[in-house]
């Protein structure tokens, strides 16, 4: 989903969930939002980062479980690299919300080949 500069991600969540999600990882922008994932997406388990709060510091299971959760979106965050520094996808231009959606469609489709490349490669020399 693409939507203006003005527009926060957590804005855009009820449009992101299909409703058959089992867990929902979301980064900081996504706390507080479960509501949202009940309504969405009722069988899906909120797994966003737990937050420590002035003098209620996270025990270490807490850290440890938030470590983990943010193993899992990290490997989402890779091909963002690929497409802001491959891409050049860092700025975009001002050419309307479908134009620079159609961009970004392309962009992550290309980073997905440029991901893959050594797999399809692989399989061509076989």
């Amino acid at each position: 989903m693409t939507t203006a500069a003005n527009v926060h991600d957590s804005r855009a969540l009820a449009d992101l969930l299909h409703g058959k999600e089992t867990r929902v990882w979301g980064d900081s922008a996504y706390r507080g939002q479960k509501a949202v994932i009940e309504r969405c997406a009722p069988g899906a388990k909120d797994f966003t980062n737990q937050r420590a709060r002035r003098n209620h510091p996270l025990s270490d299971a807490q850290k440890a479980t938030n470590r983990t959760k943010s193993r899992v979106r990290a490997k989402v965050e890779h091909p963002f690299c690929v497409v802001k520094r491959l891409c050049g996808f860092s700025k975009v231009r001002y050419r309307g919300l479908s134009k620079n959606e159609n961009r970004l469609f392309v962009a992550f489709a290309l980073s997905n080949l440029f991901v893959s490349r050594n797999k399809l490669l692989r399989l061509q020399r076989a």
